[in-house]
């Protein structure tokens, strides 16, 4: 099972740079996974310090679990592993019992083994059933379900939305059409529609023709971007003064939120632009620690490519 999340943590050493840990510290991750990035943040706060690691998939939770139970007992720290979604930080945490946290880190990316595993449907790569839910156990909603029984008003809605497709109308009517005959079930069936709607002139650059319908129906399946941003929302609420907050978002829609949500909490001020003093009273509760994005660096990109896309942006609280 563990040898299933021999996963490459992406921006590793540039998020415990930021994450700026110290013994004693409680540090939540937030995506767990295989543990790639927590393994090492445990050896920073050490026996004194509590890592909380939280992810709805069970595999992943016992990968982890298995990983952080090698470190030797003076670097282990308390361990609390829970299974459940970022997107009920509150309760998670709660569950632990910590009066608060001194960083949180998201990362955003599915991991390598759900898209590796043909049975959970996320790959345009490899044939499965058209499932991509996260968490199979708690959620009902498919992919399957969505190509199938969306009109082709909201198809091509949440394809445009969740990837800038710019074919998104015809594969929305392509699929509409397609399912007439029979339902659209595994992702192959999915990538013929698609490869069949988009132009073979438009099929020869930019990657994977099904690259971007697929993150779409991901998005949609899982609810992707209202649970960031209740994630962050939590994250911030949780954090102790001085705590940081790291993020990795691999696409624009999710850079973007990251990005908004931090101006938010770090520019609170409502009044008029013009009005001299403030007196709506507002304070900023977060700053900004990284004004750019940080990127991989070339050398990482060329280890693990799948951190070409990644971005990682930081703050800190007041």
């Amino acid at each position: 099972m563990t040898s299933e999340y021999r996963h490459t943590p992406v921006l590793l050493a540039e998020c415990l740079e930021y994450s700026n840990l110290k013994p004693q510290h409680t540090f939540v991750d937030a995506t767990l996974g295989g543990a790639g990035h927590s393994f090492e943040a445990a050896k920073l706060i050490g026996s004194t310090g509590t890592l909380i690691g939280i992810d709805q998939d069970e595999v992943a939770l016992a990968a982890a679990r298995r990983k952080l139970g090698t470190l030797p007992d003076d670097v282990r720290p308390r361990l609390e592993l829970v299974r459940g979604n970022f997107g009920a930080m509150d309760e998670a945490l709660l569950s632990t019992e910590v009066p608060g946290v001194d960083a949180v880190l998201f990362d955003l990316g599915v991991s390598s083994v759900q898209i590796d595993t043909p049975s959970r449907g996320f790959s345009f790569k490899e044939n499965g059933p058209l499932d991509m839910r996260m968490d199979p156990g708690k959620q009902t909603l498919t992919a399957a379900e969505i190509i199938n029984t969306y009109n082709a008003a909201d198809l091509t809605r949440i394809i445009r939305t969740y990837s800038d497709e710019k074919w998104a109308s015809r594969i929305a009517d392509f699929a509409v059409r397609a399912r007439q005959t029979a339902p659209i079930e595994t992702s192959e069936q999915l990538v013929d529609v698609i490869k069949a709607a988009i132009p073979a002139s438009a099929r020869r650059a930019g990657g994977h023709p099904a690259k971007r319908t697929f993150q779409a129906l991901r998005i949609e399946v899982n609810g992707e971007l209202d649970v960031l941003r209740s994630g962050l929302d939590a994250a911030i609420r949780w954090l102790n003064p001085g705590g940081r907050l790291v993020v990795i978002s691999y696409h624009s829609l999710e850079d973007r939120i990251v990005k908004e949500t931090f101006a938010k909490f770090a520019n609170r001020c409502t009044c008029p632009p013009d009005l001299p003093v403030c007196a709506c009273g507002k304070q900023p509760i977060l700053d900004i620690v990284t004004r750019k994005p940080v990127l991989p660096t070339a050398e990482e990109i060329e280890r693990n490519p799948r951190a070409r896309s990644a971005k990682l942006r930081v703050a800190q609280k007041r």
